[in-house]
């Protein structure tokens, strides 16, 4: 920052770093708004301090390899799927914000002072759209209606933030989000919207209800809107239709107490949303969905690849829906080991039987009759499944085969038929609980 300052340019603390400072919530990614110098200078001065990454040089955006840091410079961008970008160094920071989304967004710290430093007693917020008013608020506001609608990637931004941030969108923002036209955004930059919806949010459900009170849940996410009035027995959900189920389960996939990853976070909330989604086509008249987990997986491959083409995430999303009322089931019908390690087998190698017993609990949860937060209680159910997975052997992963094709290399050569003999060994091997490398050979190759 002294670089960049004693270089005569002027570096601004802006957007959603500003934002998250002043709700006190931790920040991960830190954006620096560099003005009154043009990008060539920028790039030479950074690159003084290692290698300069060019995230988006056509944006003017810069980072330092290693550095969470982006450096950007102030710009004008045209409408359309493909913008014409100008970078402006000498742009007033009002007018830098007014091209912002929303008015929380549309903030800025001079960091000036701390560069020659002159700590202030007090960081003075620049604020020209009124976004802390809005913060304390619980209010969204766009900071300039025109601009809003050339990007329409900013609807699904607003999605987000109403899950994230559990901030209401005011009326003018609402109906720019009812109209404006979707059809250019690419759905990879749309699934980085909804990610940042599934693992940042405690209650993503509220993204959902949004695009739903749009009207235009239909449109993105038309299995999820099928959803809607399917009725199911009170007995066993007393919380009312399919989607309030799905939605409150769904918030039960983000607010999970257990140590789970990102990445497996991201999966769950998937899964949570995707587990129903058969019951639209096959509940009968008395609310009941028999087959819902089967008729649910191409349904769940239609509604992700919407968003996606992450092959391992689809195909493990498909496996938890498809699985998914397995662990009830065992429990119930106090099943052994072998249908445990027979169901691992299934699962793997995407997902695994720890993974399954989180989202049944999720399904669990998700009966609140008492409003739209998802339960609590549900642990014993999951300790029980996670005990009878461990006794299997099979938490991580499936048993491991004791017969391989190598061991069969001296009777025949690789191909189907081995494949069919390596495949009934292992079912052998599960059901007999044979260990034997030699007994189970013998048995195969005899059979």
């Amino acid at each position: 920052i002294t670089a960049i300052t004693e270089s005569k340019g002027v570096p601004y603390l802006v957007g959603g770093t500003v934002r998250d400072m002043i709700l006190g919530r931790p920040t991960k990614d830190i954006d620096i708004e560099v003005h009154k110098l043009p990008l060539e200078a920028l790039e030479h001065l950074l690159g003084t301090f290692g290698v300069v990454r060019l995230v988006g040089k056509q944006f003017g955006v810069l980072r330092i390899d290693g550095l969470d840091i982006d450096f950007s410079l102030p710009r004008t961008d045209s409408a359309g799927r493909k913008p014409t970008v100008e970078l402006h160094p000498e742009m007033s920071i009002e007018d830098a914000c007014r091209r912002r989304d929303v008015t929380m967004n549309a903030m800025a710290i001079d960091l000036t002072p701390f560069a020659v430093g002159k700590m202030p007693a007090e960081v003075q917020v620049l604020d020209p759209y009124g976004g802390k008013t809005d913060l304390s608020a619980g209010r969204m506001r766009a900071v300039d209606a025109k601009l809003f609608v050339e990007d329409p990637l900013r609807f699904y931004r607003v999605m987000q933030f109403v899950a994230r941030f559990e901030m209401q969108p005011d009326e003018q923002l609402n109906e720019l989000c009812k109209t404006i036209d979707l059809s250019g955004v690419a759905k990879e930059r749309i699934a980085g919207e909804i990610t940042k919806m599934l693992q940042k949010s405690r209650r993503p459900s509220l993204g959902i209800t949004w695009l739903r009170d749009l009207s235009r849940l239909q449109e993105i996410m038309p299995g999820v809107h099928a959803t809607i009035d399917v009725v199911q027995p009170p007995q066993h959900h007393p919380e009312g239709d399919v989607f309030e189920h799905t939605l409150q389960s769904l918030d039960a996939a983000a607010q999970l107490e257990f140590e789970v990853s990102d990445k497996e976070r991201l999966l769950l909330c998937w899964a949570a949303l995707c587990h129903d989604l058969g019951k639209a086509e096959v509940t009968d008249d008395e609310g009941h969905a028999h087959g819902h987990d089967e008729a649910g997986v191409p349904l769940t491959r239609a509604l992700m690849k919407r968003f996606s083409d992450n092959v391992n995430l689809i195909t493990s999303v498909e496996k938890l829906v498809r699985h998914h009322l397995a662990p009830g089931m065992f429990l119930k019908e106090g099943a052994g080991p072998k249908a445990y390690k027979r169901l691992a087998k299934k699962l793997a190698p995407e997902v695994n039987m720890r993974l399954l017993g989180m989202l049944s609990l999720c399904d669990h949860r998700g009966r609140n009759p008492d409003g739209n937060e998802p339960l609590t209680d549900g642990q014993e159910l999951i300790e029980l499944f996670a005990s009878k997975v461990r006794e299997a052997a099979v938490e991580t992963g499936p048993e491991p085969p004791v017969l391989q094709g190598r061991d069969l290399l001296d009777t025949m050569e690789p191909g189907p038929e081995m494949g069919e003999l390596l495949d009934k060994a292992y079912e052998i091997q599960i059901e007999e609980g044979i260990a034997d490398l030699k007994v189970l050979k013998k048995r195969v190759l005899e059979s």
